[in-house]
């Protein structure tokens, strides 16, 4: 078998949310060059309808909500309807609240809970058959949240380290349907979120860089690659794994 069919995801519809922007775009566009339909799903139209456009004619969206976990369902089967079933889901929509604990109130910790787990819960339920029927794969983006702790994201953090538990849960679970599930943690990456919320403090720019060893950040591509392996044949015998994409920052001392 050629490398291009090992690595590669042509005949592969790819349902990415959290989809127009940022990591989960990154994550699209690697799939659409491995060979893949990719579905992008947001809230926001006019940002899909960019992000689409940028990707070109393999590329569609699909304007959800993941917090409406009661929509999931119905969600999930106009889009096989309109686009074709899927074969990857890629639970990648994510918020945060930053706040102490003494001032995080009840409704911030419910907000990020209910669009990273119910979300990803609501949605892996309802492509399920989708994607049993396709032999295919439920994809998680986790962080070093997951494993780290991160001061004053107490809701993004539970979150984060909940995709751990599905993923080892539902990887056990879903074997038996034919359904890999595996997860990616990403170390710190240069998206326009990150540049933004350290363009204030370039002291603490220094300070994160300085813990990677391999001495930069990482680029977008550097998940949506990883994302690319995990979704494609010659992972056919992982599952249940995250795999830590951080330049070596979580193991260093």
């Amino acid at each position: 078998m050629s490398l291009e069919k090992v690595f590669g995801l042509a005949g592969q519809h790819a349902v990415v949310t959290g989809g127009g922007s940022g990591l989960g775009l990154a994550i699209a566009g690697c799939f659409v060059a491995a060979g893949a339909r990719v579905t992008l799903v947001g809230t926001n139209r006019g940002k899909l309808e960019a992000a689409a456009a940028g990707l070109g004619s393999a590329a569609g969206l699909a304007v959800f909500n993941v917090a409406d976990l009661d929509g999931a369902e119905a969600f999930a089967a106009e889009l096989a309807a309109g686009q074709g079933p899927a074969s990857i889901l890629v639970n990648n929509a994510g918020n945060t609240v930053k706040k102490p604990l003494r001032d995080m109130a009840p409704a911030d910790f419910r907000a990020v809970m209910d669009v990273h787990v119910g979300g990803a819960y609501a949605l892996s339920r309802a492509f399920l058959p989708q994607l049993a029927a396709a032999k295919g794969s439920i994809l998680f983006t986790a962080s070093m949240s997951s494993f780290l702790g991160i001061p004053r994201v107490i809701g993004y953090a539970a979150a984060k380290s909940a995709y751990v538990g599905m993923v080892r849960s539902l990887s056990t679970e879903l074997a038996p349907e034919g359904v890999r599930v595996n997860g990616v943690a990403p170390g710190w990456i240069e998206t326009a979120l990150f540049r933004q919320a350290t363009a204030t403090d370039p002291a603490r720019r220094e300070r994160i860089e300085a813990r990677i060893p391999i001495q930069r950040f990482g680029q977008p591509e550097d998940i949506g690659w990883a994302m690319t392996y995990l979704a494609s044949p010659a992972a056919n015998y992982v599952s249940g794994h995250i795999l830590v994409v951080d330049g070596g920052a979580l193991h260093s001392f």
